[in-house]
């Protein structure tokens, strides 16, 4: 049948939910979700409420990890056995579960077909981090962005809903039905070591309002299964630590008053724009919860303010329960009870599936938590996975998926998008754009992506180009290497990646500027490099280090496309955090 999605206020006028799937009844919703919980025994909802990682990229390859950690050969008898309500696609070494577009269709296929042949008969979410930018897990051919703060430069709220909207429309193609983003943490703090360029802004507003568009990119469409379920993360927000919750537990000195104005503005525009899922962080908000617990395990946090404060009816899932920072102060088998205490809906990736399981089923047992309690997730989960389509149709057409993903169209609006990204910082002598592309030019710098992606991009317009990547510590025997290349230039590109906080990377960048020559300081991660060398004669901001956004800072360098990039955040004085050497909203452009 055709499949429409449309928005009503079901609960709220302030949270609009999404109706059932055209042809399809909130009464049909309600059966469906009644009939299912009757034929479920306890085991069976308990399991509904968690996410868990796999080892593999088939359904049905034999990989020791599993039987590792799950006394299973197979992601298919994984799930078979354990009976979860979702799984999380990786792309790193420990788990690699991602190979190409036809591969991870195939895969989330076979995970479908397992779970449709236990006794409960419920499809799976499958979700994967595909903020773009900096956290990105499938890679070419499926269509790039440059991430959130790189979006918001733009000033362009449609090219946010764009970017959404393709990233979910490829993602579900690919059997992926849930993606963990957008991210709406304000990222107030320029030390922070986690969000920096995945926040939109530091401006709560301007945050806000990307995000929105970022739901309804990602949730709404003509056709609900080309959608997946946005997740906002990480509440309370993330963006004013100097921490990293993954190797710590941070804390946050905000008032419940300062949360108001600041942290919270994202999440309530969120659940005002009907988002399906909020992931909570795991950090510590004293001031509101002296207890001192990580917000994922506080009820003041979770129930208090998510739910009671912002008025939030839909999915509240973890981050990851490996993380550290949730670990700080309890065993792992207490910490999904603690978590579900608190008012989680579901537990993501807890470091012992098994023992997870064993611990909630008991903590039900001795009547800690009640089946009531765990009836009130699994039927949030259930609607979730009904309205966004998945149980009319949990399988996609491997076929026809790279018909859709990196589609020729998708691919051209990501150039476009990008091109509105770069945001022109300082250009002293008006020495941009070059009037003609350089004869010799060197291009040096952090990045192992970047430095020869823009190389390529100069050298395909008539330069002949040097790449030269130093490391993001570069030695003095490196840096004496780059000046002697730059002395044979007529021009230098130096690349800096978290400059601000690296003394060899200003030793870089302050050795060539020396040599004077014409020298172009671009920051391909956090702007806030900036600050660090003001004798460079030009400085850009590209938020993100991609071959994308190099091929659109080429485009600026030689005058292709002019710059309309504004800051999404304030850049602080190297020598003074209260001064401001570039205000939120400067960019220069010709």
């Amino acid at each position: 049948m055709g499949l429409a999605l449309s928005v009503a206020g079901c609960t709220s006028d302030a949270e609009p939910v999404a109706e059932p799937p055209q042809g399809m009844s909130e009464q049909e919703l309600n059966l469906w979700v009644s009939a299912t919980m009757r034929r479920m025994s306890l085991e069976d909802k308990v399991s509904q409420l968690f996410v868990t990682y796999i080892y593999g990229q088939s359904a049905d390859a034999v990989d020791p990890k599993n039987q590792e950690a799950f006394k299973e050969d197979t992601p298919a008898k994984v799930v078979e056995h354990y009976r979860p309500g979702g799984i999380i696609y990786f792309n790193n070494d420990v788990r690699d579960n991602i190979d190409n577009p036809k591969q991870i269709a195939a895969f989330s296929n076979g995970l479908q077909r397992a779970a449709l042949r236990t006794g409960v008969r419920i499809p799976l979410f499958i979700a994967t981090d595909q903020e773009q930018g900096l956290v990105t897990r499938i890679g070419p051919p499926a269509t790039a962005f440059p991430g959130n703060m790189a979006v918001c430069a733009s000033r362009n709220a449609d090219d946010a809903k764009t970017a959404a909207r393709i990233t979910g429309n490829e993602l579900r193609a690919m059997g992926v039905n849930v993606d963990f983003a957008p991210d709406a943490d304000v990222n107030s703090n320029p030390a922070n070591p986690v969000i920096g360029v995945r926040s939109f802004s530091s401006d709560p507003a301007l945050t806000a309002q990307f995000v929105t568009a970022q739901v309804e990119g990602y949730q709404r469409s003509w056709n609900v299964l080309q959608t997946v379920s946005a997740t906002a993360k990480h509440f309370p927000g993330h963006g004013d630590t100097s921490e990293d919750s993954h190797s710590t537990l941070p804390k946050i000195e905000r008032t419940k008053e300062e949360w108001s104005r600041i942290e919270a503005v994202p999440f309530r525009a969120a659940a005002q724009a009907g988002i399906d899922a909020i992931m909570t962080a795991h950090i510590r908000v004293p001031k509101i919860d002296p207890s001192g617990e990580p917000s994922t395990l506080s009820r003041a946090i979770v129930t208090g303010l998510l739910r009671d404060d912002l008025g939030y009816k839909g999915l509240i899932i973890t981050d990851s329960l490996e993380m550290e920072g949730v670990r700080k102060m309890h065993p792992d088998s207490e910490i999904p009870v603690l978590a579900l205490e608190a008012g989680v809906d579901q537990l993501l990736m807890p470091k012992d599936l098994p023992g997870a399981i064993r611990s909630v089923l008991a903590a039900v047992q001795s009547g800690r938590l009640t089946e009531a309690r765990i009836e009130q997730s699994v039927k949030r989960v259930l609607e979730a996975k009904f309205r966004r389509g998945i149980v009319i149709r949990p399988l996609v057409d491997e076929d026809d998926v790279l018909e859709t993903v990196g589609a020729p169209d998708h691919l051209a609006d990501a150039a476009r998008i990008t091109d509105r990204t770069v945001t022109v910082l300082r250009n002293e002598g008006n020495l941009l754009p070059f009037r003609a592309p350089p004869a010799n030019v060197l291009v040096a710098g952090a990045s192992t992506v970047a430095v020869p992606a823009l190389a390529a991009s100069l050298q395909s317009r008539g330069s002949r180009a040097t790449s030269k990547p130093t490391g993001t510590t570069p030695s003095d025997a490196v840096i004496a290497d780059a000046v002697s290349a730059a002395n044979q230039s007529d021009a230098v590109i130096v690349l800096t990646s978290g400059m601000s906080t690296n003394a060899a990377q200003q030793k870089l960048v302050q050795s060539l500027v020396a040599t004077n020559k014409p020298v172009v300081a671009v920051a391909v991660r956090n702007p806030y490099d900036a600050a660090y060398v003001d004798r460079a004669p030009a400085w850009l901001a590209t938020y993100s280090s991609s071959t994308g956004s190099m091929e659109s800072t080429a485009k600026v360098l030689l005058g292709e496309v002019a710059p309309v990039g504004k800051l999404p955040v304030s850049i602080p004085a190297s020598n003074d955090p209260n001064t401001e050497r570039y205000p939120l909203g400067h960019g220069l452009t010709w």
